[in-house]
């Protein structure tokens, strides 16, 4: 008997006895292109390793995956016309934007891709500055990104001139709801621009309880590591309010110490001063470029105290401490040397005797 049901399935077999076999000759080809492609790619990436040029290696990785999957879904879509053309009887337009929204995706992913990796190749050369190099990535990134946006939103048939008109009135809109969004991300601009502070910094605040070493700056925030290894994310506006300082971009640091001699060694202070003075001046690690002080300061309540003040030429922490640590010892061993001593807190106490009463 003949029913609608086998009306309906004998259809289909028609069908699909139809394009079944270009949907199986366009799979077997896309296999066939693709096993090509990728025997294609492991040949370049040999030849790319062994040339002493590294953005050949950076181009076949950026195309690598991307060009795999333009192989497969392009066909894919023919594939799915092919079994929708006899089937459906609406237009099939929506393909064709497909494809074309398809080769827009495929585009924008090589590209950031190559960015990505032209990123990481210039940060390991250890050439560039970091930050500078993670800057106009980001920034070419959203260019492309919206370049990509406005051509698939155009693809689909929006009208960008009334987006723009749109976007006047959004944009305010937008504006205003998005305000600390926005502030820090024209924060993290400032920060690209003026660059009071690169990836690697020591940075601390006396305004805020800021100190580490910077880790990352990103579009609305920054990651800064404290000394005690715990992270801080800073909102990028912050800098914007605040005093913020640089010790990395220090020139030398300072030695600032005041040493106390005995009230008995008065007559030898002159020629303490003196030698500590040749001593600095002839210290290798000592910039005697910079203001070099040694003079007798003050008389303290046990002490009389002259003070040492310098600059080292390292900036390094750790070496500073031990220049510092060269240079106490050595002023110890001068005034030893002059058979004085440093003086500790002492106190004189006076006792009166009461005369004796008088006898009669």
């Amino acid at each position: 008997m003949d029913t609608p049901i086998t009306r309906f399935y004998s259809f289909l077999s028609q069908q699909s006895q139809a394009w079944g076999v270009d949907v199986l000759i366009i799979t077997g080809l896309s296999f066939v292109v693709w096993i090509g492609w990728k025997m294609l790619s492991a040949r370049l990436e040999g030849i790319a390793d062994k040339t002493s040029f590294h953005w050949d290696n950076a181009v076949i990785s950026a195309l690598k995956t991307p060009v795999s999957t333009f192989i497969w879904c392009w066909p894919a879509m023919i594939s799915i016309g092919l079994m929708l053309e006899n089937v459906v009887e609406h237009s099939l337009d929506w393909l064709s934007t497909t494809k074309t929204l398809l080769v827009i995706f495929i585009f924008i992913w090589i590209i950031l891709r190559l960015i990505t990796s032209v990123e990481e190749q210039v940060l390991k050369e250890q050439r560039r500055d970091e930050t500078t190099v993670q800057a106009i990535a980001k920034i070419i990134r959203l260019l492309f990104m919206i370049m990509g946006l406005l051509s698939a939103m155009q693809t689909l048939g929006l009208s960008l001139s009334g987006l723009l008109t749109f976007g006047g009135v959004g944009g305010l809109i937008v504006g205003l709801a998005a305000k600390d969004l926005l502030s820090n991300f024209f924060g993290g601009m400032m920060i690209y621009f003026d660059r009071p502070f690169k990836v690697g910094d020591w940075v601390r605040s006396p305004d805020r309880e800021i100190e580490g070493t910077v880790e990352r700056i990103g579009w609305r925030m920054t990651i800064i590591r404290t000394f005690d290894k715990r992270p801080l994310y800073v909102p990028n506006a912050v800098f914007s309010s605040i005093v913020v300082e640089n010790p990395s971009r220090m020139l030398n640091r300072r030695i600032y110490e005041t040493i106390g001699l005995r009230y008995d060694d008065a007559h030898k202070v002159e020629g303490i001063i003196r030698d500590v003075k040749s001593m600095l001046e002839q210290h290798p690690d000592i910039d005697a470029r910079q203001t070099l002080i040694v003079n007798f300061n003050a008389f303290g309540p046990s002490s009389l105290d002259f003070f040492i003040y310098t600059f080292t030429k390292t900036v390094n922490w750790v070496y500073f401490h031990e220049v510092k640590q060269d240079v106490l010892l050595k002023v110890m061993d001068i005034i030893h040397d002059h058979n004085a001593d440093v003086a500790f807190p002492t106190q004189t106490l006076k006792v009166e005797q009461a005369p004796f009463p008088q006898q009669q």
